[in-house]
């Protein structure tokens, strides 16, 4: 592999999307901090599973993408490296599959404090990481895409993240995880919108594909809104850390975004959109982490 450039391995980590990795560890160990019970070399080792989990999802989307059919050359996303021949195939399938062994190392690391509810929550994630696109059925391929970035890259992630830490969990580590898995879901929205057209023609079935336009824009809104609505409610539940809900800003925000994803169906657009929305997801996270801490 050492004849592909860095330039291009870290093209097809898809840097942009790694705010959905490290939004939720920023958020589960800022609770633990602010409780007083945090971990922070158990948070390194959190974020570095979460990185090379969505490392290896990215990586195994590709291939498998490649494979089924969906990326071809009418592809107005960003490059996929498969695809367009910038890394061979047998190359990206050795890479998921190290960067899905790294996760399981780093995972059996948690486990050794956190027990076998993390093991378990690693071996999950990490088999629906891979499923997303690989299988007869891949869940991304089913619809099914959405509800996975909404659970595990929300209350699953920000649960975790702060259970191996403190030992304990509560309601709103949980209802707080709900924000990132949103606003990562608003994200998969975008890319399903962009890629509409060709995801029909090889019959993978998003919801953008199975509802409509229509349904997408309505599912970006309810995603953004519900995740600036998330610190009302975790602070309704708590009556504590008034600051969190500075957060809420975020809708605010996200109006130029929200403004693209309603007016606009080019792919460079949307695929700004897409990274406009990576960077709302980490704003979330670093307000909604610096009012839980004061």
């Amino acid at each position: 592999m050492s004849n592909v450039s860095i330039k291009t391995w870290v093209m097809a980590f898809r840097p942009k999307t790694l705010t959905a990795a490290v939004a939720p560890v920023l958020i589960g160990t800022s609770m633990a901090y602010g409780d007083g019970i945090a971990h922070i070399p158990t948070a390194f080792v959190c974020l570095l599973t979460a990185l090379m989990m969505q490392i290896g999802t990215n990586l195994a989307n590709d291939y498998y993408d490649f494979q089924h059919g969906a990326d071809t050359e009418e592809r107005i996303g960003p490059t996929r490296v498969t695809q367009a021949g910038l890394i061979k195939p047998w190359q990206v399938k050795l890479s998921f599959i190290i960067a899905f062994g790294l996760a399981a190392f780093f995972s059996w690391v948690l486990v050794q404090r956190g027990g076998w509810p993390l093991g378990a929550i690693a071996v999950i994630s990490i088999l629906s990481g891979l499923f997303y696109t690989a299988g007869p059925r891949p869940l991304g391929y089913m619809g099914l895409g959405d509800i996975f970035v909404l659970i595990f890259f929300g209350p699953v992630a920000v649960g975790g993240t702060y259970y191996v830490q403190a030992y304990e969990i509560n309601t709103a580590v949980i209802l707080a995880g709900f924000a990132p898995g949103l606003i990562s879901a608003a994200i998969l929205t975008v890319n399903n919108l962009r890629d509409m057209e060709s995801d029909r023609k090889t019959n993978k079935l998003t919801l953008a594909v199975r509802f409509g336009r229509s349904f997408a824009f309505t599912e970006y809104l309810v995603c953004i809104i519900g995740a600036a609505l998330i610190p009302v409610f975790v602070y309704l539940l708590t009556q504590d850390h008034v600051a969190i809900l500075l957060s809420t800003v975020i809708l605010f925000f996200a109006i130029p975004g929200i403004k693209i994803v309603l007016t606009k169906s080019d792919g460079p657009q949307l695929n700004e959109a897409l990274a406009f929305t990576g960077r709302l997801l980490l704003i979330h996270s670093i307000f909604f982490s610096i009012g839980w801490i004061l």
